[in-house]
């Protein structure tokens, strides 16, 4: 009944045309539903929440896109909830055996003072150490065993085991399509197909970055800046990207917005930017070492091409950490483009770059559309039969 139930409500999915569009950026009007820059206040339950269809399920990186409605809320309205399954951290692997000896041994040291603060001592570190994956709240359940070899499965304490939950609410086409599978390609983007096909489509299809200007305005998510360079011509903002939690160090994640209006991206890059980007990945560096102890050569800082959004940002990411958008198709090294920027004052206007783009993109349909035409107007070479 449930399957069918579900089938039902995909039919109406397929079939429902009325879903309300938007002209806002689908990841960063998410931003500002869950960081508080909607107009209205929403409580989210998930045992409201009706499932219609699994939009996608990565394995890679452990997490599945949901589409349905919260009962409680609206059936009218779609919402996408996505969950990921979080890093381990180091805290979650401390040995219960070890943290509770050190708080034997603390107990033992400190006889001078009263006994109900040894033991309040005590007992504080020892609750710390329960919950690990490591203590008496994990159980194992035995797959097989085979000589030296087991494969088991490991029920452990929900406080080592959350999900980060994504919500996305009230969720329009655009969203639906992001967070859905889709086949990709990768296209080099000529720099007259930039001219002519690209630029003209950003021009066309720009999307509102309201949400961009209220965090460099302050009037929103003022307490989540790491780092701040308030001037006008090389200054920019750091703070966590919405793929990081802000909490566990492997998974470290940030964004540097610049301040300068009117940077769309790589392309817009020549020479008389580089005191920018140079600002911006030394006062980043300087930031990151001071705030969480991460040095520079641990550091991955590049740009995306395309990016999802058309105002000038350059990612920091944990070199130990693997996010989606680091390989070479999509990523270009900020020392790179500087490297660059100093060798050809206008490089980015000049060269071909690649890209990946979705077939449900508009820009992925003008972009083939263009190169199929141009392979139409090439003149055909005559073929001559040699006696």
């Amino acid at each position: 009944m449930l399957e069918a139930a579900k089938q039902q409500k995909s039919d109406s999915v397929n079939s429902n045309n009325s879903i309300n569009s938007s002209n806002h950026d689908d990841e960063h009007q998410q931003r500002r539903q869950v960081l508080g820059g909607s107009t209205t206040s929403t409580s989210y339950d998930l045992a409201q929440f009706e499932p219609v269809r699994i939009l996608n399920n990565n394995s890679t990186h452990k997490s599945v896109s949901l589409l349905g409605h919260f009962g409680n809320l609206s059936r009218d309205k779609f919402a996408i909830i996505v969950l990921e399954k979080t890093a381990f951290t180091e805290a979650q692997l401390r040995n219960y055996s070890v943290v509770t000896k050190a708080a034997v041994t603390q107990t033992a040291t400190t006889s001078s003072e009263s006994e109900s603060e040894n033991s309040s001592t005590t007992a504080e570190v020892v609750v710390a150490a329960e919950r690990s994956v490591f203590s008496s709240k994990s159980h194992l359940r035995t797959e097989f065993i085979n000589d030296i070899y087991g494969n088991f499965l490991c029920v452990t304490d929900p406080e080592v085991n959350q999900l980060k939950v994504t919500i996305i609410y009230p969720a329009t086409e655009k969203h639906i399509s992001k967070y859905s599978a889709h086949a990709r390609f990768l296209l080099e983007e000529t720099a007259d197909d930039y001219r002519s096909v690209t630029l003209p489509h950003l021009e066309q299809e720009q999307l509102s970055l309201e949400w961009l200007y209220n965090i460099l305005e302050h009037r929103k998510e003022k307490d989540r800046i790491v780092y701040e360079d308030p001037s006008d011509e090389v200054g920019f903002i750091l703070l966590p990207d919405l793929k990081w939690d802000g909490k566990t160090l492997e998974q470290l994640y940030l964004l540097a917005l610049v301040r300068p209006k009117g940077i769309k991206s790589l392309r817009d890059l020549t020479t008389a930017h580089l005191p920018l980007l140079r600002n911006i990945r030394e006062g980043g560096i300087k930031a990151i070492k001071e705030r969480y102890g991460i040095s520079s050569d641990h550091l991955r800082i590049y740009v995306h091409y395309q990016p999802s959004f058309y105002h000038l940002h350059v990612h920091f990411t944990y070199l130990k950490h693997d996010p989606p958008g680091i390989h070479c198709e999509k990523s270009h090294l900020l020392t790179t483009i500087i490297e660059n920027l100093e060798l050809v004052p206008d490089y980015y206007q000049r060269v071909t770059l690649s890209c990946v783009l979705s077939e449900t993109d508009k820009l992925y349909a003008k972009l083939k559309a263009a190169k199929e035409n141009a392979d139409e107007d090439q003149p055909k070479v005559k073929r001559t039969k040699i006696e």
